[in-house]
């Protein structure tokens, strides 16, 4: 090969992307949006491995549980059943990436090592804000027995990390539909919202189980200000249940004090989004709707995965040390959420601190946002990546 072919030869076409499904919602809900932006703003055909369709369609209506192939949006869908399989050299990606250390079938990789040249091997790291993903971010892993690399890809906060996935049009069409009431109105409307919970101050509560949901509805309901907690089907079920007094189903709502709780049907994720551009306040958790939210522009509250010896309040605390948007307020009410501060708790007073801090939170996530701008975004990041090392490969061999 002539050095100057390298510099139109190392563009990956394909990619292939494995998702096993651990978190619900969360991990499909990143690979499905990132799988759409390579296919629509990239144009690489996309092989999407999903081991969990019925979660898939949760989020993604048009998904066909029974269907061993299909297409949506432009983006192929395969059902990943099991680690068997035998795998050709055609059958290869360019890229080929797991997702948060899924092992993808020992036959692919087999056929992985009979590429010439290889395929571009990523294992897609969760979301941290941690100092060590620094060091760790797009370290090579050599392959124990074959002729392979794989590269460690982390999503952060920073330019020494990959960024936030967001879409190019991302942020001129949330700025569209905020600045249009009636799209808002609309839109809360066709969830089944009153003229008046449209009116009140609306917040969506999207949490695991556990959860202290029951003590922040007793709160909401004896305060002095009218809200509207949107929680989608499913989602805290007992607390929803036990505030409703009848099975929290989607489109049931009822009112005690100053609190109004609607159940909404899960929805496709372009609508989730406009649900967290719409509400004043959005409770998030996992790593795709905490991302979201980020994007929202609006005050949020993450609740994060839970991890044995409570690993997970390090991996809290690392974000709310980061995040400028993170006032005194927010940070009492995030660890009283995720339970690193220990009972007995006056969810009124940490509240009361949080909302009276409400205008200065929203100002500070619009400067945290511009700073997550600075970073580039994550799917594009990685493909400049992917494209440095094929180039580096190209010109070792030469």
């Amino acid at each position: 090969m002539h050095l100057t072919e390298i510099n139109t030869t190392h563009t990956a076409k394909t990619l292939a992307l494995f998702c096993k499904v651990v978190d619900n919602f969360g991990d499909i809900g990143i690979c499905w949006r990132m799988a759409r932006q390579l296919q629509q703003e990239h144009r690489i055909a996309v092989t999407l491995w999903v081991d969990d369709l019925r979660s898939f369609q949760r989020i993604c209506p048009p998904v066909n549980i029974d269907a061993e192939v299909q297409e949506i949006a432009g983006v192929t869908v395969r059902h990943w059943r099991d680690q068997q399989g035998a795998f050709t050299v055609a059958d290869i990606a360019d890229i080929v990436i797991e997702f948060f250390a899924c092992d993808i079938p020992p036959g692919y990789i087999q056929a992985m090592a009979q590429c010439e040249p290889r395929p571009v091997w990523l294992n897609l790291e969760g979301l941290t804000a941690e100092e060590w993903v620094e060091g760790c971010h797009t370290l090579p892993s050599p392959h124990p027995s074959l002729s392979l690399t794989k590269h460690f890809f982390f999503p952060g906060f920073n330019n020494k990390t990959g960024g936030l996935l967001r879409e190019a049009s991302l942020d001129q069409e949330r700025a569209a539909f905020q600045a249009d009431s009636q799209a808002v109105a609309a839109f809360l409307q066709q969830l089944g919202l009153t003229e008046t919970e449209i009116n009140n101050t609306k917040v969506s509560l999207f949490c695991y189980p556990h959860a202290p949901v029951a003590d922040l509805l007793k709160t909401w309901q004896n305060g002095d200000q009218a809200m509207t907690c949107l929680v989608p089907e499913g989602v805290a079920s007992e607390a929803i249940t036990a505030f409703l007094g009848q099975a929290s189903k989607a489109g049931v709502s009822g009112s005690q004090g100053a609190l109004t709780v609607r159940v909404l049907p899960f929805i496709p994720q372009a609508d989730y989004d406009k649900l967290l551009w719409a509400c004043d306040i959005n409770f998030v958790r996992g790593e795709d709707s905490f991302v979201r939210a980020q994007w929202a522009n609006k005050p949020f509250i993450w609740h994060i995965y839970p991890q044995d010896e409570n690993l997970h309040h390090v991996k809290l605390n690392a974000f709310l040390k980061t995040t400028t948007s993170a006032t005194t307020s927010l940070v009492a009410l995030s660890h009283a959420w995720n339970g690193v501060s220990h009972p007995p708790l006056d969810w009124a007073e940490i509240w009361q601190a949080f909302q009276s801090d409400l205008p200065e939170i929203a100002r500070l996530s619009g400067t945290w946002q511009e700073k997550m701008h600075e970073n580039g975004d994550m799917t594009g990041n990685l493909l400049k990546f992917v494209n440095a090392v094929r180039l580096a490969s190209q010109k070792d061999a030469v």
